[in-house]
């Protein structure tokens, strides 16, 4: 006989992979950087307990080649599960959605490129089984800050970082890579090189290190992955992998 702890995990990880396969890929055209002003983008982020979806557009007005105004909106739909002690121990699965709505400013100088964001924040964290000890749980309103910086001291190399904070319970993320430029005469060039991601919250770390490839393109789309080993504060770990796609219009 299957144990109901199993048919439980096998339903999450059904889940699980039904967001990460079937998400929204950005429309199939894309337009040069100085005439485009949205830009479309849409990702997969997976690893043994937590699967998500997430997207969004960031809308330049005067374009994405000069300084100017922004403004991005993003979501997120997922599934993560944990133990939680005060319910003896029981798997919990929480389900995310999230959406913010943050005016920014881009800045670029030379070979360095910068963008900050704030706007309001909306999530809403059901738990399957009801978790009172859980901050996340049920609906919140607060305030997402955001920066994203690139770098190219060289022709060859690149530096990537981006963080994001919101009010909600202190969650934030950061993460910093590094890339050499590969295959420039192949496939139009692409960097691959070594990265780390960061995740906290109220009573919780998350911590991933490994490689990504960034700025691969395919017809008209931009493509990402990252791929490497995450472990969290409470012992857990496991491989994870990350896929991204973007266009400009």
């Amino acid at each position: 006989m299957v144990s109901g702890r199993r048919v439980g995990a096998a339903r999450w990880l059904a889940a699980a992979c039904f967001l990460f396969v079937f998400g929204i890929t950005p429309p199939a055209h894309a337009g040069d950087d100085d005439e485009a002003h949205f830009l479309l983008f849409s990702g997969r982020d997976l690893w043994r307990n937590g699967a998500f979806l997430y997207g969004g557009v960031v809308i330049a007005p005067g374009g994405f080649e000069r300084d100017g105004f922004l403004l991005k909106l993003i979501y997120s739909v997922g599934l993560y599960r944990y133990n939680a002690s005060n319910l003896g121990g029981a798997e919990v699965t929480g389900g995310e959605t999230v959406g913010a709505f943050m005016p920014g400013w881009r800045i670029k100088r030379g070979n360095l490129e910068a963008k900050f964001f704030v706007g309001p924040d909306i999530e809403y964290h059901p738990l399957w089984p009801d978790d009172p000890a859980n901050r996340l749980r049920g609906h919140a309103f607060g305030l997402r800050m955001a920066t994203e910086i690139w770098y190219e001291p060289t022709p060859t190399t690149m530096i990537a970082a981006d963080a994001s904070i919101t009010t909600i319970v202190g969650d934030s993320a950061t993460r910093l890579a590094f890339g050499w430029r590969v295959f420039d005469d192949l496939l139009d060039g692409f960097y691959v090189g070594p990265e780390v991601q960061y995740f906290s919250s109220y009573g919780y770390r998350h911590l991933r290190m490994g490689a990504h490839v960034t700025g691969l393109k395919t017809d008209n789309h931009e493509w990402s992955a990252g791929l490497g080993w995450a472990q969290d504060s409470v012992g857990r770990s496991g491989p994870y992998l990350r896929l991204g796609f973007l266009t400009r219009r």
